[in-house]
C-alpha cells in the first residue's frame, strides 16, 4: 500500500528536522575519509572506528546493501541515528509503468527506459503543454507522449542528439519537437508556459528550471533533481528564504554536495572496478605527496587521461606530482606508495560507511530547499519517489503546480 502524500504545508517542519539533525552530526559526515586519515570522530567513538575497520570486505557490501542493518549496528555508539528512517519517509507516488516497448526504445538503455517509464506514470495525468527540460535525444517527450494533450517540446544543447532524438520521432511518429537550447542561456525563451519536466537534470540546470520556470509562472514543474555538486558556485545557496534565514548548513562545498549522489548501486561491476583502482593510485600518491611536501595535508589532483590506466602506478604519480608542480625522489619506492593506497582504499572503504548513511538525509535536505521555495512561488507541491531504489538512487520526484 502506497504511504499518503504528505499535504504541502509539512514540509517545513521537515525540513527543520533534517536540517537539526545534519547538524548535530555534521562531524560525522562532513569529514571525506579520501582525505581526512584520521577524521575526529575516530577520537571521540574508537570503539566504532574500530569496528568499522576490522570488518572484512563481505561485511562491507553486505552493509553497503543494507544501510538500516548498519544503522541498527552503530546504534550502540550512536543513538540517535536511530531516528535517520523516520525523516526521511516519503509517500510512493509511482503508478503501473508507462515505458516505451523495447521495440520502440532505440538508443534508449534498458535502465533509462524503466526510470522513465515510472516518472511518466508519477506524473500523470498531464493537464499542460510539456517541455522535457535538457531533454537528450528526448526519451522521456517520447514516453510522455501517448498520455499528452498537445505536442510537446525538448530543449537539449547537444546538436547532435537533438538530430538524433528528431529523427526518432518522426520514425515512430511521435508528437515530439526538440530544439537546440543552452538552458543556461540568460536569452532563454519561456513562453509559451510549459509544464516543465526534468529527468535527473543536472544542478545549475535543474536549479534553472526551477528558479526561472516559477519566475515565469509555469503552471506545473515536475523533477527529479541530480549531482547537486555541478554547479558554477562554490558554495551553496539555497533557494528558498526559509532556509536561507536558518543559516545553520551554510556554505557547504561542491565537494559535500557530491556526497548526496556518492551511490553505486546501478553501476557495472565493470566501472566500480576501475572505481577502486583509481582509488587506490590515488590514495597511494596522496600518501607520498604528503610525505614528499613534510605537511600531512590533501592535495587535489584533477582526473587523470585514461591512456595511463595502462601505465602503471608510477606512471601515474609522475604525471600527478608533475601537475602539482612537485619533484619525486628518484629512489621513490613506488610498491611501497601503492600497497599504502591499498591500505588507504579499504580504510576509506569502510569509514565511508558511515558517511553514507548521510546521503539521503543530505539529499532530502537539499530537495527539501525547492519544494520550500516553490511554496513560496505559490506552488503547491507534492514530494515522494516515483522508483524503486535499485531502479535509480535518484528517485524523489518533486511535483509543483500552481493554483
Amino acid at each position: 500500500m502506497k504511504a499518503p502524500v504528505h499535504q504541502s504545508h509539512d514540509w517545513a517542519e521537515r525540513w527543520s528536522a533534517l536540517d537539526r539533525w545534519l547538524t548535530d552530526h555534521a562531524d560525522l559526515w562532513q569529514p571525506a575519509p579520501f582525505s581526512s586519515p584520521a577524521p575526529d570522530w575516530c577520537r571521540h567513538y574508537p570503539d566504532m572506528a574500530a569496528f568499522l575497520e576490522e570488518l572484512t570486505d563481505p561485511d562491507v557490501d553486505a552493509y553497503e546493501a543494507d544501510p538500516e542493518r548498519l544503522v541498527a549496528r552503530l546504534s550502540t555508539w550512536l543513538r540517535a541515528i536511530t531516528g535517520r528512517q523516520a525523516l526521511l519517509e516519503l509517500p510512493d507516488l509511482s503508478g503501473e509503468s508507462l515505458a516505451l516497448p523495447e521495440t520502440r526504445a532505440v538508443d534508449m538503455p534498458g535502465r533509462k527506459r524503466l526510470q522513465a517509464g515510472a516518472f511518466a506514470a508519477a506524473v500523470q495525468p498531464l493537464k499542460h503543454p510539456i517541455l522535457d527540460w535538457c531533454c537528450g535525444k528526448g526519451h522521456l517527450a517520447r514516453t510522455l507522449a501517448p498520455t499528452a494533450r498537445a505536442p510537446l517540446a525538448g530543449y537539449e544543447w547537444d546538436a547532435a542528439l537533438v538530430a538524433d532524438g528528431n529523427a526518432l520521432a518522426e520514425r515512430y511518429g511521435d508528437p515530439v519537437t526538440l530544439v537546440t537550447r543552452n538552458v543556461l542561456d540568460p536569452d532563454l525563451p519561456w513562453s509559451p508556459v510549459y509544464h516543465g519536466v526534468a529527468l535527473h537534470a543536472c544542478g545549475d540546470l535543474h536549479r534553472r528550471l526551477i528558479a526561472e520556470g516559477a519566475r515565469h509562472r509555469w503552471p506545473r514543474l515536475s523533477l527529479s533533481p541530480c549531482c547537486f555538486h555541478l554547479t558554477r558556485q562554490a558554495r551553496h545557496q539555497p533557494l528558498s528564504r526559509r532556509v536561507a534565514d536558518a543559516r545553520r548548513l551554510t556554505g557547504l562545498s561542491r565537494e559535500t554536495l557530491r556526497l548526496a549522489v556518492r551511490e553505486t548501486v546501478t553501476a557495472p561491476a565493470r566501472v566500480r572496478r576501475q572505481t577502486r583502482h583509481t582509488q587506490v593510485w590515488r590514495l597511494g600518491f596522496d600518501a607520498l605527496q604528503r610525505h614528499v611536501r613534510g605537511e600531512d595535508s590533501y592535495l587535489p589532483v584533477p582526473s587523470h587521461p585514461t591512456h595511463l590506466n595502462d601505465a602503471g602506478f608510477a606512471a601515474f604519480c609522475r604525471w600527478a606530482a608533475e601537475r602539482k608542480d612537485l619533484v619525486l625522489p628518484a629512489d621513490t619506492d613506488f610498491d611501497h606508495w601503492l600497497a599504502v593506497g591499498q591500505r588507504r582504499q579499504g580504510q576509506v572503504r569502510r569509514h565511508e560507511l558511515l558517511r553514507h548513511l548521510f546521503r539521503r538525509p543530505l539529499e532530502l535536505w537539499l530537495v527539501l530547499d525547492y519544494a520550500l521555495y516553490l511554496e513560496e512561488q505559490g506552488y503547491t507541491v507534492t514530494l515522494g519517489t516515483f522508483c524503486e531504489r535499485h531502479l535509480t538512487p535518484r528517485n524523489l520526484l518533486l511535483d509543483a503546480q500552481l493554483g
